[in-house]
């Protein structure tokens, strides 16, 4: 077996760091808060309906399963810089960076595991560093290798998630409830146990899912899309705009099955309704990330503060994904304010998005002192050791 790379060696950056990549993490989190706030509420439908159904259909439009595809993607993307930068330091040590990427990965599986442990059983951590230890190989393969293994996992990444969409819908059961992350009247031992038991399963499951998006972001990022975006604005823009287009149409019939807009569909129907919403949001997650990219290249000629800050979240970002955990557990959970039997749909959308302006403000506090971020300097350290 071959261990040459196949493909080109990307260029490098003359100097400084990519803005859209900043950007774009930045603007993940929100999508994350959105998809993970209405999980920790008991019952969905409390609150004004019209609202809820509203909600409802923006979530299956433009958050459910397109936050995780646009992060897989960017961590991705994320790899590549870092061999990039690992290869400059070292003098191109091939063996010291794939070290090094892995050992990173097992880390963050780690700290994956620390935040179900503690925190709560949403994790996205974990199935990251699995699959950084799992695709660090691929690195070293070329652009066909990449494209296979993105086409091949992709079917049953799919299948997986429409399996998983499909049970509560033909049930008469909303998505948001059978993912629920809400404690119930447990504590906090009984949720542990829970946590703990479901974990592997969970870990493996959430691993398939983000391999496509993670392998995409890797070929995408050794053509620079998002660190030189002007270079590549006509193909961002036609990628946006069709990979928006495909996300709404393919996300639309399972949210009208979901309101009860599509009563009764065939058994067929559901099943294909319920496929094509993953896919969805595979490319949606994609077009998001080049939706940024564009917004980036005029951020980045005249930089206001909000440039600023969202760059800044997006440079702590793992830091600031575990503190939406945290206040998730506090605003919801009974042992914290409790609002799990207090708010619907709309109220935990809205406050996961007062979550995400905190951790907004948060991020910036952190670039005025100079900090780099807790959870990205623990994983530095134990990384580089």
């Amino acid at each position: 077996m071959t261990t040459s790379i196949e493909a080109p060696a990307p260029p490098r950056a003359a100097e400084g760091r990519a803005l859209a990549p900043d950007l774009a993490r930045g603007a993940m989190l929100l999508a994350i808060a959105f998809a993970h706030a209405p999980l920790f509420v008991t019952d969905v439908h409390r609150g004004p309906a019209v609202l809820n159904a509203i909600t409802d259909v923006f979530h299956f439009l433009f958050v459910g399963n397109h936050a995780r595809p646009m992060f897989s993607f960017l961590f991705g993307y994320a790899l590549v810089q870092l061999l990039n930068r690992q290869l400059d330091r070292s003098g191109g040590d091939w063996v010291g960076a794939r070290k090094l990427l892995r050992r990173r990965g097992w880390w963050l599986m780690a700290i994956g595991l620390t935040h179900v442990v503690l925190l709560v059983p949403i994790d996205i951590l974990a199935p990251y560093g699995l699959a950084a230890v799992l695709l660090t190989g691929l690195l070293r393969r070329g652009d066909r290798a990449l494209l296979w293994t993105a086409g091949l996992t992709l079917v049953p990444a799919t299948a997986f998630v429409a399996a998983g969409m499909w049970f509560p819908l033909s049930n008469g059961i909303s998505t948001f409830t059978k993912g629920s992350a809400a404690a119930g009247d447990q504590g906090f031992w009984a949720l542990l146990t829970e946590r703990l038991t479901v974990w592997p399963i969970s870990l493996a499951a959430g691993t398939l899912i983000v391999v496509p998006g993670v392998v995409l972001g890797m070929w995408a990022a050794r053509r620079r899309y998002l660190d030189e975006p002007a270079r590549h604005r006509r193909l961002l823009a036609r990628v946006a705009v069709i990979t928006t287009a495909v996300s709404v149409a393919g996300s639309l019939p399972v949210a009208l099955v979901q309101v009860g807009a599509w009563a009764e569909p065939s058994a067929a129907a559901l099943w294909a309704a319920a496929a094509a919403q993953p896919l969805a949001g595979y490319a949606g997650g994609i077009g998001m990330a080049a939706v940024v990219a564009l917004v980036a290249i005029r951020a980045g000629r005249r930089r206001d503060r909000l440039t600023t800050m969202v760059e800044s979240l997006g440079r702590r970002s793992m830091s600031l994904y575990l503190f939406q955990s945290i206040a998730f557990v506090v605003l919801f959970y009974p042992y914290g304010l409790g609002l799990q039997d207090d708010l619907g749909l709309f109220g935990a959308t809205l406050l996961g998005a007062g979550t995400w302006l905190v951790s907004l403000l948060l991020a910036d506090l952190m670039r005025r002192v100079g900090y780099r971020g807790p959870a990205e300097i623990l994983l530095r350290r134990l990384a580089y050791r």
